[in-house]
């Protein structure tokens, strides 16, 4: 009989300081750490992120989500880090990937810096939003809302 896997869900403020650029480089960083570190622990998840807030899910053997969680709570690249929810799951969410990835591309991040500028914090505030939506699915809380 298979192991059922266990998950965990938390959001966290992006303490990645600097620019698109710097923030672009440094998104690129995690998702390569994490990608390489999860496939060797066998973890899957996703990451959601924006300018101001990461949200993670991770699943997998549970001495390997927590090592996973403990590396990411020693990151000075997140702050603040709040659990949604930890526990056992019916099945992996995200079988495929060590890291799926949910936001703006590092290079998106470069390319769309002078429209954030120049749009003010109306992009921020929706991307913020719809953040919010996708953790609370991830988290159980409900169906997502499209818009």
């Amino acid at each position: 009989m298979p192991i059922r896997p266990y998950r965990c869900v938390y959001w966290s403020k992006n303490r990645i300081d600097g620019e698109a650029d710097a923030l672009g480089a440094g998104l690129a960083s995690i998702l390569d750490s994490a990608r390489r570190n999860n496939k060797l622990l066998g973890v899957t998840g996703a990451l959601v992120s924006d300018r101001g807030l990461f949200a993670q899910l991770l699943e997998g053997e549970i001495r390997a989500v927590e090592r996973v969680f403990e590396n990411i709570q020693r990151d000075e690249r997140h702050g603040d880090i709040q659990v949604l929810s930890f526990g056992l799951a019916t099945e992996r969410a995200f079988r495929p990937w060590p890291m799926a990835f949910l936001g703006r591309t590092p290079e998106e991040h470069v390319r769309f810096a002078d429209r954030d500028d120049e749009t003010g914090a109306s992009i921020r505030r929706l991307e913020a939003e719809r953040l919010r939506d996708i953790v609370r699915v991830l988290g159980g809380e409900g169906p997502l809302q499209r818009g």
